[in-house]
């Protein structure tokens, strides 16, 4: 459960977003999720860090490159822990021109996650502004997994416009108990073809890492887990770069996040291509109550009656 400190942190950065010009919920969130994101990566990187030198191995993955870009200023500028301690024109100057490209790039170029990321778009106005926030987020206390969940859960359940397109916020603990009650096993290829910012697939694969740590143990498995196992799709552009980056910060390398209307006839085949399926339906959406045929109506069978209040 999310602390009332925490809670009001939270509150007084969505309210700096909002005096500071950016009144659009959803971009709000978009901001505030790319920092993070970039806070979450140098974490990682320093955690990769300290594991080689207490291992004498080379790291197994370094996020942000060593040395000097072209201009000759160094990468580490990049990173959370040296960028936060800038003056606010500088932090600007660094986070639009330079971290920017970089984030298109991590995961790779052919991963799902730098794809939907060519049209992320940095769109905090002013260098206090950023200052103001960068400052305020480092503030916040996300020491553990489920206080991370909690966090984001919260920020969710602020913006204004949930319920539109039916593709906002399932409760985690819902979302951790049909988890629960399904039982993924690290061979099954699991979807959920509304997935918004993929809590279902984030939950799944932090399931899998607590109830059977070998999915990780093989190379074969690894392969399985970063790549094969999770599928989630989306038509909205702003829930797949938010899905993407929330499945990388989580460890998984390079889901298939892809565009995709599954309300359309044109996926009703897709039912064959799954061990499970985990999705909160776009109940909202009108084609419901048209009686079309899609993956949904083929696994749940919902349809008209559902959708005009019928009992079940």
């Amino acid at each position: 459960m999310i602390t009332g400190s925490i809670r009001s942190q939270i509150d007084a950065i969505w309210d700096a977003f909002w005096s500071g010009g950016i009144s659009n919920p959803l971009e709000v969130i978009e901001q505030i999720t790319y920092l993070l994101f970039l806070k979450r990566l140098d974490e990682n990187q320093l955690l990769e860090e300290r594991r080689a030198t207490e291992l004498g191995q080379p790291m197994r993955r370094s996020y942000f490159p060593e040395g000097n870009d072209d201009s000759g200023q160094p990468y580490s500028d990049m990173r959370w822990s040296h960028f936060k301690n800038f003056a606010p024109q500088r932090m600007f100057d660094v986070v639009d021109n330079r971290i920017f490209p970089l984030l298109r790039s991590v995961g790779g170029d052919d991963t799902s996650f730098s794809k939907h990321m060519e049209d992320a778009r940095f769109t905090i106005p002013t260098p206090n502004l950023l200052h103001r926030v960068v400052d305020m987020l480092d503030e916040v206390q996300m020491d553990d997994r489920d206080t991370k969940g909690d966090l984001y859960e919260y920020m969710l359940s602020k913006i204004a416009t949930a319920g539109q397109n039916g593709q906002f916020r399932t409760p985690r603990h819902i979302i951790q108990l049909m988890v629960e009650l399904t039982a993924p096993q690290p061979g099954e290829t699991i979807c959920d073809p509304a997935c918004g910012t993929a809590g279902f697939l984030v939950a799944t694969g932090e399931y899998l890492r607590d109830n059977h740590p070998e999915v990780l143990m093989s190379d074969a498995s690894r392969s399985h887990f970063n790549e094969k196992m999770f599928h989630g799709y989306d038509f909205d552009n702003t829930m797949l770069r938010i899905g993407s980056m929330n499945m990388l910060l989580h460890g998984v390398e390079n889901p298939a996040i892809d565009h995709k209307d599954s309300l359309s006839e044109e996926a009703s085949g897709d039912i064959e291509l799954y061990d499970l399926v985990l999705a909160n339906p776009p109940l909202a959406d009108y084609r419901f109550n048209s009686g079309g045929t899609s993956i949904f109506t083929n696994i749940f069978g919902i349809n008209r009656d559902l959708c005009s209040g019928t009992d079940y």
